[in-house]
């Protein structure tokens, strides 16, 4: 399995590309913000990567940003769970005052091809199966990916000794306990974790040593 990433310029999102090798079909997550199309071509190249799909963990504006040049670009579908669909095309929906301050005047659209995801399903992809694992509390939509039970797509769910916050507009702090308790601490402990923000780790170590998480051990 190849996997690379870059963080984008704002808010140092990470975007993954996932593929079976170099030379063979991909797969993107969280492309950032602003227009981060160039980086992604340069790490597509270097490869020599073909996108067949762009997939938002969420819907804040930090990781769909570039979605929608990405996915008209290429002309692949986007995937983003039901619940965060909306904010493609009215992101001030689920940020915060400041934020849209900043990008009231900015036009926002979804791309021609937006498929909707829930709990539990799979889709398959470049000859792999992401396991969507619907995982509120940073946003109502969010979500966690499981791919071929070796990796875990965690989003701003989980991150190394940390975790999403809780407080913009649809976020819950009840249900990101539950999220933890349920969705995380369940997972198998060998999952590497490729996190939205952040050096990468392991779900084993976090259940060891995130604070969030020991705080809850035992208790699920």
């Amino acid at each position: 399995m190849l996997i690379d990433s870059f963080a984008a310029p704002l808010f140092a999102t990470n975007c993954w590309v996932i593929a079976p090798k170099a030379g063979s079909e991909c797969v993107v997550i969280d492309p950032g913000m602003p227009d981060v199309s160039h980086t992604l071509a340069d790490l597509l190249k270097k490869h020599s990567l073909k996108p067949v799909a762009v997939i938002a963990t969420h819907g804040h504006l930090d990781h769909t940003f570039s979605i929608q040049p990405i996915a008209d670009g290429f002309e692949i579908p986007a995937y983003i769970h039901s619940q965060d669909r909306d904010a493609l095309a009215h992101p001030e929906r689920i940020h915060g005052r400041e934020f849209i301050a900043t990008y009231c005047a900015s036009d926002f659209v979804e791309p021609r091809d937006v498929r909707e995801l829930r709990n539990g399903e799979v889709v398959e992809l470049v000859g792999m199966k992401f396991k969507a694992i619907h995982a509120p509390g940073h946003t109502a939509g969010s979500l966690m990916f499981e791919v071929d039970n070796e990796i875990l797509i965690s989003g701003d769910v989980l991150f190394a000794g940390s975790i999403g916050r809780t407080d913009l507009p649809s976020g819950s702090a009840q249900e990101m306990e539950q999220t933890l308790r349920k969705k995380v601490l369940t997972l198998p402990d060998h999952l590497r974790v490729l996190p939205g923000h952040g050096e990468e780790t392991v779900v084993g170590i976090e259940k060891k040593s995130n604070p969030y998480l020991t705080s809850l051990k035992g208790r699920y």
